[in-house]
Protein backbone atom coordinates (compact mmCIF):
# COMPACT_ATOMS: atom_id res chain seq x y z
CA UNK A 1 0.00 0.00 0.00
CA UNK A 2 1.62 3.12 -0.93
CA UNK A 3 0.95 6.91 0.53
CA UNK A 4 1.23 9.98 -1.14
CA UNK A 5 2.59 12.89 0.79
CA UNK A 6 1.63 16.86 -0.68
CA UNK A 7 2.93 19.92 0.80
CA UNK A 8 0.89 22.34 -1.16
CA UNK A 9 1.90 26.02 -1.90
CA UNK A 10 0.08 28.70 -3.69
CA UNK A 11 2.99 28.31 -6.59
CA UNK A 12 3.90 24.43 -6.33
CA UNK A 13 2.69 21.29 -4.55
CA UNK A 14 5.51 19.12 -3.29
CA UNK A 15 5.02 15.34 -4.07
CA UNK A 16 6.49 12.79 -1.88
CA UNK A 17 5.24 8.74 -2.19
CA UNK A 18 5.84 5.95 0.37
CA UNK A 19 8.01 2.82 -0.43
CA UNK A 20 5.19 -0.36 -0.92
CA UNK A 21 5.79 -0.99 3.05
CA UNK A 22 4.93 1.79 4.04
CA UNK A 23 8.30 3.02 6.35
CA UNK A 24 10.22 5.20 3.74
CA UNK A 25 8.82 8.49 2.10
CA UNK A 26 10.91 9.58 -0.96
CA UNK A 27 10.42 12.78 -3.32
CA UNK A 28 8.76 12.52 -6.60
CA UNK A 29 8.86 15.56 -8.23
CA UNK A 30 7.52 19.62 -7.47
CA UNK A 31 4.44 20.39 -9.39
CA UNK A 32 4.32 24.01 -10.71
CA UNK A 33 0.78 25.00 -10.62
CA UNK A 34 -0.92 26.85 -13.67
CA UNK A 35 -4.72 25.57 -13.12
CA UNK A 36 -6.86 23.13 -10.64
CA UNK A 37 -7.30 21.39 -13.70
CA UNK A 38 -4.09 20.47 -14.87
CA UNK A 39 -2.74 19.99 -10.90
CA UNK A 40 -5.62 17.25 -10.22
CA UNK A 41 -4.67 15.66 -14.25
CA UNK A 42 -0.74 15.33 -12.74
CA UNK A 43 -1.89 13.90 -8.91
CA UNK A 44 -4.40 11.34 -11.14
CA UNK A 45 -1.75 10.39 -13.20
CA UNK A 46 0.61 9.39 -10.18
CA UNK A 47 -2.07 8.08 -8.35
CA UNK A 48 -2.76 5.98 -10.74
CA UNK A 49 0.84 5.33 -11.30
CA UNK A 50 2.18 4.18 -7.89
CA UNK A 51 -1.30 2.71 -7.35
CA UNK A 52 -1.56 5.20 -3.66
CA UNK A 53 -4.64 4.38 -1.07
CA UNK A 54 -3.98 7.13 0.99
CA UNK A 55 -2.94 10.80 0.76
CA UNK A 56 -1.51 13.17 3.33
CA UNK A 57 -1.64 16.72 3.21
CA UNK A 58 0.55 19.40 5.01
CA UNK A 59 -1.77 21.79 6.67
CA UNK A 60 -0.01 24.89 7.58
CA UNK A 61 -0.77 25.53 11.42
CA UNK A 62 0.10 28.92 13.47
CA UNK A 63 2.79 28.51 16.28
CA UNK A 64 -0.27 28.25 17.94
CA UNK A 65 -1.87 25.96 16.80
CA UNK A 66 -4.51 27.57 15.09
CA UNK A 67 -5.79 27.82 11.24
CA UNK A 68 -4.89 30.56 9.40
CA UNK A 69 -5.82 31.84 5.66
CA UNK A 70 -3.49 29.37 3.93
CA UNK A 71 -4.70 26.60 6.29
CA UNK A 72 -7.74 27.12 4.82
CA UNK A 73 -7.01 27.16 1.25
CA UNK A 74 -5.12 23.62 1.92
CA UNK A 75 -8.50 22.25 3.17
CA UNK A 76 -10.69 23.05 0.13
CA UNK A 77 -7.84 21.70 -2.06
CA UNK A 78 -7.84 18.34 -0.04
CA UNK A 79 -11.72 18.42 0.40
CA UNK A 80 -11.17 18.22 -3.66
CA UNK A 81 -8.89 16.19 -3.85
CA UNK A 82 -11.29 13.63 -1.70
CA UNK A 83 -14.49 14.30 -3.66
CA UNK A 84 -12.13 13.21 -6.95
CA UNK A 85 -10.11 10.33 -6.05
CA UNK A 86 -11.72 9.22 -2.99
CA UNK A 87 -9.07 8.09 -1.61
CA UNK A 88 -8.50 8.50 2.43
CA UNK A 89 -7.23 12.44 3.09
CA UNK A 90 -5.08 12.83 6.03
CA UNK A 91 -3.59 15.75 7.85
CA UNK A 92 -0.34 16.62 9.05
CA UNK A 93 0.98 19.50 11.02
CA UNK A 94 3.46 21.03 8.86
CA UNK A 95 4.73 23.42 11.19
CA UNK A 96 8.65 23.93 10.49
CA UNK A 97 8.68 21.32 7.71
CA UNK A 98 9.75 23.76 4.84
CA UNK A 99 12.57 25.09 7.33
CA UNK A 100 13.79 22.19 8.52
CA UNK A 101 14.38 20.84 4.50
CA UNK A 102 15.68 24.23 3.80
CA UNK A 103 18.32 23.37 7.18
CA UNK A 104 19.36 19.70 5.51
CA UNK A 105 19.82 21.49 2.09
CA UNK A 106 22.18 24.22 3.59
CA UNK A 107 23.95 21.89 5.80
CA UNK A 108 24.34 19.53 2.88
CA UNK A 109 26.11 22.18 1.14
CA UNK A 110 23.19 22.25 -1.89
CA UNK A 111 23.43 25.85 -3.73
CA UNK A 112 20.77 28.38 -3.16
CA UNK A 113 19.18 27.51 -6.72
CA UNK A 114 19.38 23.67 -6.74
CA UNK A 115 17.76 24.33 -3.40
CA UNK A 116 15.03 26.60 -4.50
CA UNK A 117 13.89 23.34 -7.15
CA UNK A 118 14.18 20.35 -4.39
CA UNK A 119 12.62 22.60 -0.97
CA UNK A 120 8.98 21.42 -2.07
CA UNK A 121 9.84 18.02 -2.89
CA UNK A 122 11.83 17.56 0.19
CA UNK A 123 8.89 19.40 2.21
CA UNK A 124 6.67 16.54 1.19
CA UNK A 125 9.18 13.85 1.89
CA UNK A 126 9.30 15.01 5.70
CA UNK A 127 5.39 15.21 6.15
CA UNK A 128 4.85 11.87 4.45
CA UNK A 129 7.95 10.22 6.79
CA UNK A 130 6.59 11.94 9.87
CA UNK A 131 3.04 10.61 9.52
CA UNK A 132 4.66 7.08 8.21
CA UNK A 133 6.70 7.32 11.25
CA UNK A 134 3.75 7.65 13.47
CA UNK A 135 1.99 5.04 12.14
CA UNK A 136 4.56 2.29 12.76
Amino acid sequence: MRIMGLDVGEKTIGIAMSDELGWTAQGVEVLRRTSLERDITRLQQIISEYQVEEIVVGLPKNMNGSLGPRAEMIKEFAEILQQTFQLPIRFWDERLTTVSAERTLIEADVSRKKRKQVIDKMAAMLILQGYLDLKR
